[in-house]
């Protein structure tokens, strides 16, 4: 009897440490000994439709699509602001602007990024990661807040947007004050960019990763490929120029989808592509501005707003051999999860003041409808706050606020006029309304109400 005791004891030991449903689910770096590599590749404006797996496009991205084929399509991914800088620094540390303090794009010799809050290539190389950035940083442009001392061991690419410098399409006077600089490991090698340097960035950018890959894939390591295009001004290489036969944003598309595969295929050949977390996304929505040389989004408004045009961005990830392959989520996560859950599955370790993401892994590979642990996710516009979205992504809320709209573009680089309009206190369902054109308000007030809840309650913590 005492042995048929403890065989029941050992059984039930073994079902409830390891059948359990209630237990937190494991992340891949806890079983295995081999940390997974990043590959983080950021896009600058570019659209939500501006891809095969998300719209049929005029030209071809075949690469974008065999990625998606390897991996999972996110049709609800989101950034909490559609700016330049705001939305990379919450990228980078997991916070939300309101929190960092990094409102807007950043201007040229500007601090950006305060040095107190953990980049994720500080997280990755601190757990040993080897961490190479090469693009468009704009999250510092003064010594102690540029790349290579914000993280990165490897670095190429320029400081601030493309834009800003003496080809500025509506104040060149003052952007030309200036010069756009080429940095490379912490030294300017070019100290005034010019057009013909700009034709050459992706294919630049696009060398520089692969050397990487190929110097380090027998340790983990960290690839940040953070795009200057398709931001205006739009630039495009020789081997590229007139390949799509739909224009000058064509050409560009389909010169960073061969960015993508030129990275997929180095990892293919150094053996590590199972092991690598490649990650496909916009910093926000297209600028609609600028018509035919911006993207394209099914979705209200665009860059430079908290409409669903301007935050909602394309996200894929590929991760072989934990992400099931030719896959599609609706699951609603933001930017601010991806430090969190990059640290779950690398085994780092994330600052030990209070960051605004989650681990939200379990949305990444689990079944469709799995729970967030977000209870919601803020959203602002410069520095000021506009609304909230429920975790799960089913409900946002507008509170009264004033945006720009562009219903007549410009062309050819050069920007339309913005007219300016109001939305006053909003509810949109965005199951059935992900165009945010019908104000349920009325029909849902509980709903409303426990969102104005949260909104009072977030703005009093940041905005007052």
């Amino acid at each position: 009897m005492r042995t048929l005791c403890t065989i029941l004891l050992v059984i039930l030991t073994i079902f409830f440490t390891t059948g359990c449903s209630g237990l937190p689910e494991q992340t891949p770096a806890a079983s295995t000994e081999t940390p997974p590599n990043i590959v983080l590749i950021f896009l600058d404006d570019a659209g939500y439709a501006d891809f095969k797996p998300y719209a049929e496009t005029r030209y071809p991205t075949p690469n974008v699509q065999t990625l998606a084929e390897e991996g999972r399509t996110f049709m609800n991914f989101y950034v909490p602001q559609a700016i330049c800088s705001a939305s990379r620094a919450a990228l980078m540390t997991g916070t939300y602007p309101e929190r960092n303090g990094l409102f807007n794009a950043h201007p040229p010799k500007d601090r950006g990024l305060n040095p107190d809050f953990m980049t994720m290539g500080e997280m990755l190389k601190a757990n040993g990661y080897t961490t190479g950035f090469f693009g468009k940083w704009h999250l510092g442009d003064q010594e102690e807040t540029r790349p290579h001392n914000r993280g990165f061991d490897e670095t190429a690419g320029i400081m601030y947007s493309n834009d800003m410098w003496a080809g500025h399409p509506e104040n060149p006077e003052y952007w030309g004050q200036f010069p756009l600089h080429y940095w490379k490991n912490g030294e300017i090698e070019i100290d005034s960019v010019t057009a013909e340097h700009q034709t050459e960035f992706t294919t630049w950018f696009t060398e520089e990763s692969v050397d990487f890959i190929n110097r380090n894939s027998d340790g983990p390591f960290f690839l940040y490929v953070p795009h200057p295009q398709p931001h205006v001004p739009l630039f495009v290489s020789e081997k590229f120029d007139g390949k799509s036969g739909t224009g000058l944003y064509g050409d560009v598309m389909m010169e960073i989808d061969w960015s993508v595969g030129e990275i997929m295929n180095t990892l293919e050949e150094n053996g590590v592509r199972d092991n690598t977390m490649i990650l496909f996304s916009s910093d926000n929505g297209p600028w609609l501005s600028y018509a035919n040389h911006s993207g394209q989004t099914p979705f209200r408004e665009g860059k430079g707003t908290s409409f669903d045009g301007g935050i909602r961005s394309p996200m894929i990830i590929s991760f072989p051999s934990e992400i099931e392959a030719s896959t599609v989520s609706h699951n609603t996560f933001f930017s601010i999860d991806l430090m969190p859950t990059i640290a779950a599955l690398t085994g780092s370790e994330l600052p030990d003041y209070e960051i605004d993401g989650k681990n939200v892994w379990k949305l990444l590979h689990g079944p469709e409808g799995s729970e967030s642990p977000q209870e919601y996710y803020a959203f602002t516009n410069g520095t000021e706050f506009q609304g909230v979205m429920s975790g799960d992504g089913k409900w946002k809320l507008h509170v009264p606020h004033g945006y720009r709209t562009s219903p007549v573009g410009g062309r050819d680089g050069l920007p339309g006029l913005y007219q300016q309009a109001r939305i006053d206190t909003a509810l949109f369902d965005m199951v059935r309304d992900p165009y945010e054109k019908v104000n349920v308000i009325d029909e849902y007030p509980g709903i409303a109400n426990e969102l104005i809840r949260i909104a009072e309650e977030h703005r009093a913590t940041f905005f007052e």
